[in-house]
């Protein structure tokens, strides 16, 4: 697949990069030497076809994408031209949602890549095991955002269809951790709706993923909604959690490991062990919990943490790609979660070297934090402006590249 990939990606570079136009035998040129092909590479032919005739393998390769291209209007036949194709003005300038089809490597780094596509074309074709699939897909929501959302009654089979492909790919003991939202409501309605469940439901049922856990995302600093029922009628608390649900193919060969995510002691713990222990007896619980002398004396070196996730939604990150956005005159992503949610699950469900993936990318946040950890990764996003921005925060990744062609999107960073 990434074979594919690379070959779309030279393709349109060769005509991004393009003064004016360029003819199909300089487009074939060009792309062998961006893919590092040899003159004898393109001049090789093979029968191909009913008739047997003989053809350039790699030019026909060249050729497809070059029609994919025309499908998505990025490029134009010259009029009264044979074979000279030129980008078209709506490419430089309107470039936004992926268009059916459309593949295309936005930037990429030594450990992951970032695809500008619809994840339903892309991660069909992945050939190789998923051990962490981490995503904020969109929201039910009844107005959708400026990214596109389902509404409530077709969420769980967009849910299901788009995690099937990454399911049959999944390691053994690969996890699949969701953040979804938990302010829905029935219509006009203080009810809240039972979306979460019917899902938790269908992942099991229709893909064998088992539930591991519900951990509410706590964030303080989030909105005093719903404010309809809760600030106008009074009648619904104000919402201060959102569900994260953790899914994996198989609890007993599950790859968490709690030891990776330890907090640090309270100053009052380590007096605790430094001192030996509790150096009392008590039961609790009618003696199901029982404290001893040395309860507490080992020493370790640190506390597993609860499962409750408690951040605030704003960090660094989120700060420097708005500026980046900013800068270059581009929308910033309405809604983005902080670093530490993705960094806290791929350092309690992977290893180095592992593959986390996200379908749903946004400005790749779950990529960032793969980077940063050592894991492989691979994130689909379909808006091609929320993935320039966040391209600037790869920029000191070893490895870092960035398609010619976004260069055109917003304008250029020094």
């Amino acid at each position: 697949m990434r074979e594919q990939l690379e070959l779309f990606s030279h393709v349109a570079a060769a005509y991004a990069d393009a003064s004016g136009t360029l003819t199909n035998t300089a487009l074939y040129r060009d792309v062998a030497q961006r893919a590092g092909l040899s003159d004898s590479d393109l001049q090789a032919r093979v029968p191909i076809g009913s008739a047997g005739a003989p053809r350039s393998p790699v030019a026909r390769k060249i050729r497809w994408m070059q029609q994919s291209l025309k499908q998505l209007k990025m490029i134009e036949r010259v009029e009264g031209e044979r074979g000279i194709w030129r980008l078209t003005e709506r490419a430089g300038k309107d470039l936004d949602r992926a268009a059916e089809g459309v593949k295309l490597i936005a930037f990429h780094t030594e450990l992951g890549m970032a695809i500008w596509s619809r994840h339903q074309n892309v991660f069909p074709l992945l050939d190789e095991p998923i051990h962490l699939c981490i995503s904020s897909p969109p929201y039910p929501l009844r107005q959708a955002r400026a990214y596109g959302n389902p509404d409530e009654v077709q969420y769980v089979d967009f849910i299901c269809e788009a995690l099937d492909p990454v399911v049959r790919n999944l390691a053994p003991g690969g996890s699949v951790v969701l953040n979804i939202s938990n302010d829905i409501f029935t219509h006009k309605s203080p009810a809240r709706s039972l979306y979460i469940e019917r899902l938790t439901l269908a992942l099991h049922d229709r893909l064998g993923l088992d539930l591991m856990d519900r951990i509410p995302w706590v964030n303080y600093s989030k909105p005093p909604g719903p404010t309809y029922w809760a600030c106008v009628n009074r009648v619904q608390l104000t919402t201060a959690y959102e569900p994260v649900l953790w899914f994996t193919n198989d609890p007993l060969k599950v790859r968490s490991d709690n030891r990776r995510v330890l907090e640090a002691h309270t100053e009052r713990h380590h007096k605790l062990m430094h001192a030996g222990g509790a150096g009392r007896t008590a039961e609790y619980g009618d003696g199901a919990y029982q404290i001893r002398p040395n309860s507490f004396g080992r020493i370790t070196a640190g506390k597993i943490p609860r499962n409750v996730f408690e951040r605030g939604h704003a960090c660094r990150d989120t700060a420097a790609y708005r500026q980046h956005a900013k800068e270059l005159g581009l929308p910033p992503h309405g809604a983005m979660q902080p670093t530490s949610l993705p960094d806290f699950f791929i350092r309690l469900l992977t290893e180095p070297g592992d593959l986390v993936a996200d379908l749903f990318g946004g400005t790749t946040k779950t990529g960032l934090a793969a980077e940063r950890l050592g894991r492989r990764w691979i994130v689909t996003e379909w808006i091609l402006q929320y993935l320039r921005g966040a391209a600037e925060m790869y920029r000191d990744r070893p490895g870092f590249q960035m398609h010619a062609a976004l260069d055109a999107v917003g304008g250029h960073h020094g």
